[in-house]
C-alpha cells in the first residue's frame, strides 16, 4: 500500500507540474468581432419603414445600444462567435435590449434588437455597412 500511495502521489505530481508547464491556449478577446470591423461612419437601413441614419463607429460596440445611446449600461455577453454575437444590455431607468450582431463582410453587418426604451418597446431590424470616415 505504502509503494502504491507513494505512485499516486508522484504521478499527481507530475500531472500537476506538466498542468503549469503546458502552454495556456490564448482566448479570443470578448467581442473581438466587433473590433475587427471597419472603423468610421456607418449607414444604417432599417426593414419596415426604409428609414437610415449614419453611425461614427469606433470600436463596434456602437452597435450594440441603437435605441440607448448612453454610457453606463451593464452588458451580458449571449453569444460571442467568430461572425456573431448577441448582447443583453439594462440601463437602469430607461429600459434594456438585446441586440444580435451578424458579420458578412468587413464593412457590413446585419442588425437585430429589440427591448424596452423610455417604457415602450421597440424592435429593429437593418443592415449597416460602412460609407467613410466620421
Amino acid at each position: 500500500m505504502k509503494i502504491a500511495g507513494m505512485t499516486l502521489r508522484a504521478a499527481g505530481a507530475v500531472l500537476a507540474a506538466t498542468a503549469l508547464l503546458a502552454p495556456v491556449s490564448a482566448q479570443a478577446p470578448e467581442l473581438a468581432m466587433l473590433d475587427r470591423l471597419e472603423r468610421g461612419t456607418w449607414e444604417l437601413r432599417l426593414r419596415g419603414d426604409s428609414s437610415s441614419r449614419r453611425i461614427c463607429v469606433r470600436s463596434g460596440r456602437e452597435l450594440i445600444q441603437l435605441r440607448h445611446r448612453q454610457p453606463g449600461c451593464d452588458r451580458f455577453v449571449v453569444q460571442d462567435e467568430p461572425s456573431e454575437v448577441t448582447v443583453q444590455y439594462t440601463c437602469r431607468g430607461n429600459g434594456y435590449g438585446r441586440t444580435t450582431i451578424r458579420r458578412e463582410g468587413r464593412d457590413i453587418v446585419q442588425l437585430r434588437s429589440q427591448g424596452i426604451h423610455g417604457g415602450a418597446p421597440f424592435s429593429i431590424e437593418g443592415e449597416a455597412r460602412h460609407v467613410g470616415s466620421c
